[in-house]
């Protein structure tokens, strides 16, 4: 089993897209990027810790790849948008990835480089790439929260469109 670390927006939205693929065992919300020990999610609400709301995902590369994962990514949220998706907007919603190795940091200038050769609208890629210093947990009431809150509108009007986008683009991806 490998890891992957990407922020792209509220950890609920990410973390309920990547929990839906093949070959995901977990997926874990958190925050990753500032210098604070151990900062609560109403410190990194406040937007100016340098932590960015991310996730961590499990994962067996024998059924799912890296690049696969970037594709998701990528596919999942806007990242030509600096420190914000939607109406979430501050440092901690800005588009991330944190890597752990040389390859996974190639890999994801690789796919920046391609996403930017696709796009036609004079936008471009802003999602930093930065090395993995520490990742945080998030408080435990943040697990699986799209799951238990399906009724909450935000759930509703935010995270099942990106869900439904996600399972319609990379079907072979979705777990059945």
């Amino acid at each position: 089993m490998q890891t992957a670390v990407f922020g792209g927006g509220c950890f609920w939205c990410t973390e309920a897209v990547f929990q839906m693929l093949k070959g995901v065992s977990k997926v874990e919300s958190g925050y990753a990027g500032g210098t604070k020990d151990r900062p609560s999610y109403e410190e990194v609400s406040e937007g100016n810790t340098g932590y960015a709301e991310v996730i961590r995902v499990t994962y067996d590369p024998t059924i799912i790849s890296y690049e696969d994962l970037l594709t998701v990514f990528f596919g999942s949220h806007d990242p030509t948008t600096p420190n914000r998706q939607g109406a979430d907007v501050g440092e901690q919603y800005r588009s991330v990835i944190f890597y752990s190795s040389d390859e996974e940091k190639a890999a994801a200038v690789k796919i920046i480089k391609e996403v930017n050769e696709s796009l036609t609208d004079g936008t471009r890629v802003v999602t930093q790439i930065e090395k993995l210093v520490q990742f945080y947990p998030a408080e435990g009431y943040h697990k699986d929260y799209y799951t238990k809150n399906t009724s909450v509108p935000y759930c509703q009007l935010i995270i099942e469109p990106k869900i439904e986008n996600v399972r319609k683009r990379f079907s072979e991806l979705v777990q059945l």
